[in-house]
């Protein structure tokens, strides 16, 4: 395990312990002001300080990106995502490369088992079922048995794949919408893996091949959607190559009035945003507002970033998302090594700490201006 900047330290916890790569050791070597870069720049670098091999992660790459400025110029972004989430139309042939590829390995007389996602990877199925029956109590069970009557052979293959692919599972239909399953059911926030003999704790990223992967934004977590060859490559341990982008910081202050909703918030935002130009620009909620949404409308304003039409809309963890692990079941042990490790590596959202981080552009919004809207179409036939 490579270690340039002799980043890696111990964390305990009630859980046990681990090892993390330390940003704040970054700044104690005066490489730059760790402490000044918004949250999402800072997972990225995280990411690549805890992958430095010297090929695809340099030394010279994380120096770069901790040097980040509001206006970044060509900083190059070998990321290396945590994880992958595919929806079964473009998971399923993802599947069919890696069944290809592992009858090519065994055609040259090698181990077929050496084929496997490098990084975890879990495909939803949800894009093709289809609606039969509705307005009866049977219906689901229905829709479910004719999705499974339509495609067996392609749920042979599925079920052929998580048995013999390690770092594959398969959540199958009838489970819910890929964006939210991952939102209440996959995220982990913070992510443990067996490196050197250690257990290394590290924040929780993806790419994921539905456009609303953003979603998960909400929860603190790095990701949006990509094409199914990107995912793949990513899937197979490829760095994920992209441009340090620009942040645009979106504060938020006073409270949503009674009788606004969600939808209302995420429509005057998407109105302002797609004013503004926000395209291949991440956004970064932050500010006194930030604390007075719910999980659930951090989630559905992280899911419009594709409408305002943002990389990704970042919320960063904060007592609200341990809040929402713990509302949807997620274990103790868990939300204690979220907790911990977020404050230790200087992840963890406090009014304090936004006071140093600096934007590449600014925004505002009084939730308190936000008014309750109707849409709709002029004439039933529209």
């Amino acid at each position: 395990m490579k270690d340039s900047f002799k980043a890696l330290k111990t964390l305990e916890t009630a859980s046990g312990t681990y090892g993390y790569f330390d940003l704040s050791e970054l700044e104690r070597q005066g490489v730059a002001e760790v402490s000044r870069l918004p949250f999402s720049i800072r997972v990225m670098l995280e990411s690549l300080l805890r992958n430095e091999d010297g090929y695809q992660v340099t030394r010279e790459d994380i120096e770069a990106l901790a040097r980040w400025q509001p206006e970044p110029g060509e900083i190059n972004v070998p990321l290396k995502l945590a994880r992958v989430i595919l929806q079964d139309f473009t998971g399923v042939p993802a599947v069919v490369d890696l069944a290809a590829m592992r009858d090519a390995v065994a055609e040259r007389g090698g181990d077929p088992k050496r084929i496997n996602p490098v990084v975890p990877a879990d495909l939803v199925i949800d894009h093709s079922v289809q609606v039969d029956a509705f307005g009866t109590a049977y219906a689901f069970f229905y829709n479910v048995e004719k999705e499974y009557e339509r495609n067996k052979e392609r749920y042979l293959l599925l079920k052929w794949a998580q048995g013999a692919l390690e770092n594959f599972r398969v959540v199958p239909p009838g489970t819910g919408i890929v964006h939210q399953v991952n939102l209440e059911y996959l995220a982990k926030v913070v992510m443990t893996e067996k490196r050197d003999g250690l257990l290394l704790a590290f924040p929780d990223s993806l790419v994921g091949t539905d456009s609303h992967t953003t979603m998960v934004n909400g929860l603190g977590v790095l990701g949006w959607g990509v094409g199914g060859i990107e995912a793949e490559a990513v899937m197979l341990g490829q760095p994920y190559y992209m441009l340090a982008p620009k942040v645009v910081g979106f504060k938020l202050y006073g409270e949503l009035p009674e009788g606004a909703t969600a939808t209302d918030l995420v429509l005057t935002i998407t109105e302002i945003l797609r004013k503004h130009g926000v395209v291949g620009k991440f956004v970064e909620f932050y500010g006194p507002g930030v604390a007075k949404l719910s999980l659930a409308d951090r989630a559905t304003i992280a899911n419009m970033a594709p409408e305002y039409g943002a990389t990704m809309g970042f919320f960063p963890v904060d007592e609200e998302t341990l809040n929402y692990l713990r509302l949807t079941g997620r274990p103790e042990e868990l939300i204690a090594l979220v907790e911990a490790y977020t404050k230790a590596n200087g992840l963890f959202r406090t009014p304090e700490a936004e006071e140093r981080v600096r934007y590449s552009e600014y925004l505002e919004l009084d939730l308190a201006t936000v008014e309750p809207s109707l849409a709709g179409p002029k004439r039933p036939q529209d």
